[in-house]
């Protein structure tokens, strides 16, 4: 832990579950004068230290966006290349994730990928599906949007009469079904707005918005994050 880690303090509130919005990628690569596919494998990179130390924090909760619903708008080379490197990601990294506890979720719609990583994707939830230590969703090829419309198709298919709807039975049709609301929102690379990320689960959300570019956002600026987030009350629509 860094010195002024906000887990090192034993009365400091901190999240149960973060989700994060990982940007700046792309940019990062072009301030280095290398090709955007660099910037993507730097933050894979980062993403293995920034997990570990989430871990340490005992976070139980984390949800990564790392590829949206929009994202299929970019370059085919770039799209095919971030999807290997999410493939070889899993095949690497998933053995010491469940050996550690974490169990993987997928958020999104996973037929729509390559099937070489619906293929990676599934073994993976599948492997880790009785841990309980650290629950870690990944949004690809999510949309919050395409969650709400494919969550209504559902509700609809199942023939559930529009009386019985409530906020309980909507949620647990979620992609996310079962995980409680994100407590802690990140976006790392200076934008502020969500991007259609976890509409319905971030109605109450804290947001922390960082202008450091993802594969930059190391420990200390977690830790940023996490101090920012244990000095808000929350009030949840109270006084």
């Amino acid at each position: 832990m860094t010195a002024t880690s906000p887990a090192m303090k034993k009365d400091v509130n901190l999240p149960n579950h973060i989700a994060i919005i990982i940007d700046g990628n792309r940019r990062w690569a072009k301030q280095h004068g290398l090709p955007s596919f660099e910037g993507h494998r730097a933050a894979v990179k980062n993403l293995r230290s920034v997990l570990k130390y989430l871990s340490e924090q005992q976070i139980k909760y984390v949800t990564l966006y790392l590829f949206s619903t929009e994202n299929w708008k970019r370059s085919a080379v770039e799209v095919k290349g971030l999807f290997q490197l999410l493939e070889e990601m899993l095949d690497k990294e998933i053995t010491e994730l469940n050996k550690r506890g974490v169990r993987l979720r997928h958020l999104g719609r996973l037929n729509e990928l390559p099937h070489h990583l619906q293929v990676a994707i599934t073994r993976a939830v599948e492997l880790t599906k009785n841990n309980t230590d650290t629950t870690l969703s990944l949004a690809i090829n999510y949309g919050g949007r395409t969650e709400i419309l494919d969550t209504v198709r559902r509700l609809i298919t199942d023939g559930i009469s529009p009386q019985n709807v409530d906020e309980e039975l909507f949620s647990s049709y979620l992609y996310t079904a079962g995980l409680p609301d994100v407590d802690l929102l990140i976006r790392t690379g200076g934008e502020l707005r969500t991007s259609n990320f976890l509409t319905w689960q971030t109605v109450y959300t804290e947001f922390y918005f960082s202008n450091v570019l993802w594969p930059d956002f190391d420990k200390k600026e977690v830790d940023k994050a996490l101090l920012s987030y244990s000095q808000r009350q929350r009030r949840f629509g109270g006084s």
